[in-house]
């Protein structure tokens, strides 16, 4: 019985852990690298193990550094079930095919670049119909359903509140007379978050696995993020200009639509034509809105009376297509315009940053993590110029990090989460850079007295010997 970590590892995105009970093989998560070329160009290496002898993927959550490369390992030889919880199947649905058509798009791209230069073409990291073709392994469970997928493996989904269909995980484990109980968390949401419902609270492990993406900073309160928008909306109103919000299509997306429905008197919403520039968000939200009974009982309420977007605000557009998206380039003030993707490396964002982000009076708002090597990162490093497309454009606009926003529990959160469990069992950090794990590793061991160890690529843990996994951790 053994757990080895292959992604996630000492950085944020890519999650990806294999399990090993008996002869059967599990996979956590099977997440896409994220963080710019150099990074996403590990996406094509070859896997550290085969994927024909893996016996079921567990996925956390829909989000594709979690999601995004189960098309290939399914592609590449993968013929087992992928549980998931029921929203997070239907969210993959929509987030994988458009992975698929993102990985054809560089391909074509690359592959006009490679003519012309007489070198070998390359194939995309997988193809739209390859993403469709994946969803037929999914297999949907709900929140709190104990069920047997494997023989001496069970598993429980339980709600992390992070985006919809979000799941920490619970396995129970038995190889031969040993039993042993992991639980992974994936991602954990921010306590008192808009539309979703509070993380769950897990008494018992043997073994915790536990993310750690702000694991070295507090998140500004509700009360303060919700004041800051107000201030914003106010300066760019009288700036006259446009607000660009690079928002993840799941999950960021439907939460800033809720809070400016919520506060649209308090925010002056009757000035600005809001306008939701993403067909994935545009469809994560309809799934939203299906899934109202997964919501706290504030949103399922809103959701009931103002429905998936079109009743939410007085001047709101769903923008579908190219041209509609395009015809946004000729609105110069009084604009919100919420596109992706979220790190501002591809999609419709960067063509409104090259029409905007010269321009004085234009705000942006960064309201989710971004991964070293992105372009959002580097504005909020506060690069003065960045480059499109090989353009050279300067950045005239105000750029706003609001972190009170994010979809991640924060360290008192996550110290608040682990402190649950009875018996402190030990622990290791995933998904988190070294300066977030490297901090809330030293409070946790610091107030809880618990034995933490980051994970670290290529290390195997025997979950049958606790005291040498104990060892590994301290």
């Amino acid at each position: 019985m053994k757990l080895e970590f292959y992604g996630a590892a000492g950085e944020v995105t890519g999650s990806c852990h294999v399990l090993t009970v008996a002869d059967k093989k599990i996979l956590l998560d099977c997440g896409l690298i994220q963080g710019g070329r150099k990074h996403e160009s590990r996406n094509r290496e070859p896997w550290p193990f085969a994927p024909g002898a893996i016996d079921a993927v567990v996925l956390s959550h829909a989000h594709i550094d979690h999601s995004g490369r189960l098309p290939r390992l399914i592609r590449d030889g993968f013929e087992g079930p992928v549980y998931a919880q029921r929203a997070t199947r239907d969210l993959c649905r929509i987030m994988l095919k458009d992975a698929g058509f993102l990985a054809e798009k560089e391909a074509e791209s690359e592959n006009r670049k490679r003519q012309r230069k007489g070198l070998a073409l390359v194939r995309p990291l997988y193809t739209m119909d390859d993403a469709k073709a994946s969803m037929r392994s999914f297999k949907g469970i709900g929140y709190d359903e104990r069920r047997r997928i494997l023989p001496g493996v069970e598993i429980r989904f339980r709600d992390a509140g992070h985006i919809l269909g979000s799941a920490m995980v619970e396995l129970w484990l038995r190889e031969g007379g040993v039993a042993r109980k992991l639980v992974f968390s994936g991602d954990i949401g921010h306590h008192g978050a808009p539309i979703l419902r509070d993380p769950s609270v897990i008494a018992e492990a043997d073994v915790v696995l536990m993310e750690s993406t702000y694991g070295d900073r507090l998140h500004r309160s509700r009360e303060e993020t919700i004041r800051e928008l107000a201030q914003i909306f106010r300066d760019a109103r009288h700036d006259r200009g446009n607000i660009l919000i690079p928002a993840f299509a799941v999950g960021r997306s439907q939460e800033l639509l809720y809070l400016f429905s919520q506060h649209q008197e308090d925010w002056g919403m009757e000035n600005w034509r809001v306008f939701l520039d993403s067909p994935m968000a545009i469809q994560a939200t309809e799934t939203y809105a299906r899934y109202s009974h997964l919501h706290d009982s504030d949103a399922a309420e809103l959701w009931r009376l103002r429905g998936n977007g079109s009743r939410l605000l007085p001047h709101f557009q769903a923008t579908r297509t190219a041209q509609q998206s395009m015809a946004l380039n000729r609105i110069h003030q009084g604009a919100i315009i919420l596109a992706g993707s979220g790190m501002c490396e591809g999609g419709r964002i960067k063509h409104h940053l090259k029409n905007n982000i010269w321009r004085n009076g234009c705000h942006v708002l960064i309201v989710g993590y971004q991964a070293q090597g992105t372009l959002g990162r580097r504005l909020v490093d506060g690069a003065d110029r960045i480059r499109l497309w090989g353009e050279a454009i300067k950045v005239s606009a105000r750029i706003h990090t609001v972190g009170g926003l994010s979809a991640h529990a924060d360290q008192d959160g996550l110290v608040a989460w682990y402190a649950g469990f009875d018996q402190r069992p030990p622990l290791f950090l995933v998904h988190g850079e070294n300066k977030a794990q490297q901090a809330l590793a030293e409070r946790l061991r610091g107030e809880l007295q618990a034995d933490v160890g980051i994970a670290r690529r290529g290390e195997v843990l025997d979950l049958t010997d606790l005291r040498s996994v104990r060892r590994a951790a301290a």
